[in-house]
């Protein structure tokens, strides 16, 4: 068996008919400035192609059911392993899917109960909040119920025939209106306050029963079916998530309903029977509500013989968790609300247990979310992973991560079309030593603020209990650059996107729920730049502006606009070819005889950000342009679609989306997500004329370089979950640095820490940010080696 992975000319993408060989069963490390090809080249390629083999050993029939995987654009692969991808999308399902379930953990939870449980129940499904035999029938095992105010809905002091159904789609003459009004059950004079005991009850939640009902707009009747108010609002609106509620009604179901925990099962999702079975004096919810660092060895501690396999299978997997830096979690905790990075090391525990080997494990910036303190976790999985004999291949822009590489590839020079090549391969010693981009930011940091600028006021937040929060009150300065640290799970997100917006709504929050994207959506049109172009070339050729999208009137007939036909060919890959008609241009040939400056629209699109910024002079326009350059796009191109780019790539575009406004109060959520040091400077110059403009930037992040220029630090902890919640620092960050910068010994290390706000007896986790910051870690890890 080869001992490389051999890749001969790729050119998934941008890559420029590269090629290079793989060492297996090492840890290798493609690193280089976003947009330079490494995903092109890891999940693009080597994944890809990976994946599409292994389903071809299946049946047609079975491949018509499983994903498809294109075939890469390059001339050989060879050699290649199995691939396991662990991303960063974010665990889909909905409020049925929690931590417990999509680690089979719960499954096995549930199991456990079965055999040893006492009272005994039955069988595991019993105690599955998805399984009829198991949910509380009150909640459909949802563990949360929704109330309809009858105030809300109904006005007692109207009749049905003056509104007193107080819903657009039960307006009077409605069609729904009419099955009330029709039915013969009701004096549609008469206000609902002077409704009899049974015409209400029949109002509300009459029997179904069959019904004729006029059509006055048409004259004639149709049948249809009388059914309770109650129960038809409830399986129209309420049986549904709210964002799939028709737009123009959800602000009235959202008046009208509201939820709340279950009062049956208390927000437990489960049956009588089964909340009250206990093992060891714990019920099953008591162990799912717990942190997996507390159950963890709680079920350790079970020493029934009968389960004793079990019990150990169980215990690893928690264990597991506790390891990769997610033991704050419990069990119950719905998966969508997960972070991408807590996403990815949860699909990344389900692998640490396995017997596999000779398995090439493929992972998309897995330091993502992790607070410096446990990088260091995440190495000894990456470590494991390779010593049991596999493949580990990551795209990574952290430092601590890359030094573990056993072979490191940087992707270059630049992005886009300036990227693309491979700029060197080797050690990390030679990746330092070989002046990309990549290796001249290994070592260099940024400078430590010295000077802070001075708060313009207060942001305070009282009495903050969100999840783990414990009544913290904080107040956020106004008008300067504040970063939130701590571990994560220690609070942050709870305090400043949970708490914080509550008291102060004006704030604009860019988090890390990413745009859709689409073959139809990109660049242009998601920050509107698309309709300032079709205007300007309207205005400069005198026709109509929807002559200029591609999705409108200036379509292409043949392709409808995409510029690729799409022919499916069921169990295998679609394939897309070139439209003939337009030549892949999108628009009909007579809007491409329009030009603006030389250009037709199809040219403007296929514009970088940085070209069309040169070409453009309309404010409207180059205000929005230099956004996106600010943010590190200056090489995506205006009409790349955005479900082409990566989620760092469509986290910076909502952020350009929303940086043209001034006087704001914004709220960014680890915007350096996907970027290279590289481009952390630019951002770091972003944030900065942001505030110089007046505006106040909040920002949860962990990157060192962000929080060495913060004006103010706020810091939570001083661990995680319920080892969270409160404020352990906060105050300038001059102080912050300084503590760092002037100490001369671990004792007056922890001496200033605490006089400078932190809590006594959390100094430890204080150093390991500080000492980051401060650019003295080896200095400070030395001192704490010797002690």
């Amino acid at each position: 068996m080869g001992e490389k992975i051999e890749i001969r000319g790729a050119r998934q993408h941008n890559l420029r008919n590269i090629s290079l060989d793989v060492p297996k069963r090492k840890i290798t490390v493609f690193t280089g400035v976003s947009g330079s090809g490494k995903s092109s080249l890891v999940f693009g390629t080597i994944a890809a192609e990976s994946r599409r083999l292994v389903n071809e050993t299946y049946t047609a029939f079975i491949q018509g059911l499983m994903p498809h995987y294109a075939q890469p654009d390059v001339d050989e692969l060879r050699n290649l392993s199995a691939a396991i991808v662990v991303d960063q999308k974010r665990l889909g399902g909905n409020s049925r899917s929690t931590v417990g379930t999509v680690t089979d953990t719960y499954a096995m939870l549930r199991l456990l109960y079965s055999r040893v449980g006492e009272p005994r129940v039955g069988p595991a499904h019993h105690f599955s909040f998805n399984d009829p035999e198991g949910m509380c029938t009150d909640c459909d095992g949802l563990g949360w119920a929704t109330r309809v105010s009858l105030d809300e809905l109904l006005d007692r002091d109207r009749s049905l025939n003056t509104g007193a159904i107080r819903f657009p789609a039960f307006e009077v003459d409605s069609w729904y209106w009419n099955l009330y009004a029709q039915s013969g059950l009701f004096d549609n004079d008469k206000p609902l306050r002077d409704y009899t005991d049974e015409e209400w009850h029949h109002l509300l939640h009459g029997p179904a029963r069959k019904l004729k009902v006029k059509l006055p707009t048409v004259g004639g009747t149709m049948n249809s079916t009388y059914e309770g108010l109650l129960p038809r609002f409830k399986r129209l609106y309420l049986g549904r998530e709210l964002d799939q509620v028709p737009a123009q009604l959800r602000a009235d179901v959202a008046r009208i309903a509201t939820a709340g925990r279950c009062t049956s099962c208390a927000g437990t999702r489960l049956n009588e029977a089964a909340r009250t079975c206990r093992v060891r004096g714990r019920t099953i919810t008591e162990c799912t509500a717990m942190q997996v660092s507390d159950l963890a060895p709680l079920v350790r501690g079970i020493t029934d013989r009968p389960v004793a396999p079990l019990v150990t299978a169980l215990a690893a997997r928690l264990e597991s968790l506790v390891h990769i830096g997610l033991g704050y979690l419990s069990l119950d905790r719905e998966s969508a609300t997960l972070s991408g990075g807590e996403a990815q090391r949860v699909r990344m525990v389900r692998h640490l247990g396995s017997s596999l080997t000779d398995i090439a494990y493929v992972l998309d910036e897995p330091s993502v979310g992790l607070h410096p303190h446990d990088v260091h976790r995440l190495n000894e999985l990456l470590v494991a992973l390779r010593d049991k004999g596999n493949t580990v291949l990551v795209v990574e822009h952290e430092p601590a991560v890359i030094a573990i590489a056993d072979h490191v590839v940087d992707m270059g020079p630049g992005a886009g079309e300036q990227g693309g090549e491979i700029v060197y391969t080797g050690d990390l010693a030679g990746l330092r030593a070989a002046g990309t981009l990549t290796g001249r930011h290994l070592d260099r940091r940024q400078p430590i603020r010295t000077q802070v600028r001075p708060a313009t006021g207060w942001l305070h937040v009282p009495h903050a209990d969100l999840h783990n929060l414990r009544d913290v009150d904080v107040r956020i300065p106004t008008g300067v650059l504040t970063v939130v640290t701590g571990v994560a799970g220690s609070g942050k997100s709870a305090l400043i996107r949970g708490c914080l917006p509550q008291h102060h709504p004006e704030a604009i929050i860019v988090d890390q729920t990413l745009p859709k994207g689409s073959k139809r959506s990109n660049p242009a049109t998601y920050t509107g730049l698309l309709d300032l172009i079709r205007r300007s070339f309207a205005s400069a050729n005198g026709v109509g502006a929807a002559l200029f999208s591609a999705n409108s009137e200036g379509a292409c007939p043949r392709c409808q606009g995409l510029g690729m036909i799409y022919t499916d060919l069921a169990f295998l890959e679609t394939v897309a070819t070139v439209c003939e008609a337009c030549g892949g241009q999108r628009y009909r040939e007579d809007v491409l005889r329009y030009r603006l400056r030389g250009r037709t629209i199809s040219e403007v699109l296929a514009m970088s950000v940085t070209e069309a910024r040169a070409f453009f002079t309309e404010p409207a326009l180059a205000a929005r342009l230099a956004a996106l350059d600010d943010v590190g796009l200056g090489y995506l191109t205006l009409g790349q679609p955005l479900d082409t780019l990566s989620g760092g790539e469509r986290q910076r575009i909502k952020l350009a989306s929303e940086l043209g406004r001034t006087s704001q109060v914004y709220i960014l959520d680890e915007p350096t997500t996907g970027l290279h040091p590289h481009d952390v400077a630019k951002l770091i110059v972003l944030l900065d004329r942001l505030v110089d403009g007046g505006s106040t930037v909040v920002t949860i992040e962990h990157n060192l370089d962000v929080v060495g220029r913060a004006d103010w630090i706020v810091d939570l902890g001083p661990g995680a979950g319920h080892d969270g919640g409160t404020v352990v620092f906060f105050s300038m960050a001059t102080s912050f640095a300084a503590a760092a910068l002037g100490a001369e010994g671990l004792a007056a290390d922890v001496t200033m820490l605490v006089g400078n706000g932190f809590v006594p007896g959390h100094a430890e986790l204080a150093l390991g940010l500080v000492r980051e910051v401060a650019g003295v870690r080896a200095l400070f890890e030395a001192r704490l080696a010797a002690d």
